[in-house]
């Protein structure tokens, strides 16, 4: 990977965004990093595109019941919805890079901020499930390439600064999270209660994360910005890329990684209805689910500063993993007694999300070994946490409770626990390829 083509610094006949030129010559101006208003604007775009990232899914888990009897779904139905997210990003997620060498990641985060905007849109008006499922598919894409070129966009624009703008955009993703989940309900109640509106209500925030992004595909179509601003490498596969495969490290990371998302999306989809049909009103379950959305708000600057100070990771994974089956256990024998409680320690749980992503760069050597092991371990974790949502919904029409759902999800959590533990060991890909 050139660094010409993944940090905003000048080279021969090509400028940083934004950087001025002598006429005639092609060599810079004084001035040769970005203008202070194009990082202002990428800052904001960056904020508001984390801010969009999962309002479109854990909307739907605050009113999912409300969904299911509009649309008269089943639960094996309701199931394969909260399925959906995991399959896009694993499907869609795979063409970002490629897209972004061809257009640019900017103009693919703005078109990603259009398509969920569409899909939030369209997605109440259209009568059936099919057309449901159609429409949040589209959201899921735009939200599955956006996610993938966003820490591209912090390393080019901001070369210096990737782990504070990481931690920012985190934090807005979180934030986003946990709002949709707290607000919906009461948003909905205010509109009347439809819950059409409660979705679409959603697509605004989604429309005004596309402006900021607007100036800056101008300005690449304008020749202000490199072409060659997306890494080759995640989209050519090279014999180093068959190495992984042979990698123990490789498959116990992508395990880990499949296993903690099933956890969050069955999470995500399913949890608040585990607290409504306990007794617990729709905004409280709403309000319970972004408890455990926010936990990831100071514990994912918390969780990887810890993780790399340590030889092996291990502890901190059986440590989330016990929070995970203590929440799970409560879920099972007082749901609603001890909420509160049950939230907190699955919002602890689901922080595997960020050591999982601490890992995968602490299991590799180089960039270049980074990259493969990053595409290897997020597409094969997502196709690995597909069956997960839908076989809980499963459970749950069949049996008529969430007995055996908790049970699958607390079974779960003991092999993510063992791959854990193995991928935290203190060894890289090359060690094993």
């Amino acid at each position: 990977m050139r660094d010409d083509e993944t940090t905003p610094q000048t080279a021969t006949g090509t400028l940083s965004p934004g950087a001025p030129t002598s006429p005639g010559t092609g060599a810079p101006a004084p001035r040769t990093g970005p203008a202070p208003w194009t990082l202002r604007l990428v800052t904001i775009g960056l904020v508001l595109t984390a801010l969009n990232l999962r309002p479109a899914i854990t909307s739907l888990g605050a009113l999912l019941e409300e969904v299911r009897d509009g649309l008269h779904m089943s639960g094996s139905v309701a199931g394969v919805l909260t399925s959906v997210p995991p399959l896009c990003f694993a499907v869609f997620g795979v063409m970002a890079p490629r897209l972004a060498r061809r257009f640019g990641p900017g103009a693919v985060v703005c078109a990603g901020m259009a398509a969920i905007t569409a899909g939030l849109v369209i997605r109440p008006l259209i009568g059936g499930t099919a057309g449901f499922l159609a429409a949040s598919a589209l959201a899921l894409m735009g939200i599955a390439v956006s996610n993938v070129l966003m820490p591209v966009i912090v390393k080019r624009w901001f070369p210096d600064r990737v782990g504070s703008m990481t931690g920012l955009y985190s934090m807005a993703l979180a934030l986003g999270t946990s709002l949709a989940a707290a607000v919906t309900v009461p948003l909905t109640d205010a509109m009347g209660g439809s819950w059409k509106a409660g979705l679409g209500i959603w697509a605004v925030l989604a429309a005004a994360a596309v402006l900021p992004w607007i100036p800056l595909v101008r300005a690449r179509a304008a020749g202000q910005e490199p072409s060659r601003s997306a890494p080759a490498a995640p989209a050519r596969p090279e014999a180093p890329e068959l190495r992984i495969t042979r990698s123990r490290t490789a498959w116990a990371l992508a395990c880990f990684f499949g296993l903690q998302a099933t956890a969050a999306y069955i999470t995500m989809g399913w949890m608040p209805q585990i607290f409504r049909d306990a007794g617990v009103s729709a905004g409280t379950a709403g309000v319970l689910l972004a408890v455990t959305m926010a936990m990831g708000v100071p514990l994912a600057f918390v969780i990887p500063r810890v993780a790399a100070r340590m030889r092996t990771q291990g502890p901190i994974v059986v440590f989330l993993g016990a929070c995970g089956l203590t929440g799970y256990a409560g879920l099972y024998l007082a749901p609603s007694g001890g909420a509160w409680a049950w939230a907190l320690l699955l919002g602890v749980s689901n922080c595997a999300f960020p050591l999982a992503l601490t890992m995968i760069g602490m299991r590799a050597r180089s960039g270049a070994g980074v990259v493969r092991l990053s595409a290897f371990a997020q597409s094969t974790g997502y196709l690995i946490s597909i069956p997960g949502p839908l076989l809980v919904g499963v459970l749950y029409q069949h049996s008529g409770g969430w007995g055996l759902p908790i049970a699958l999800m607390a079974a779960l959590m003991v092999p993510q626990m063992v791959m854990g533990v193995l991928a935290g060991r203190d060894r890289t890909i090359e060690d094993e390829s």
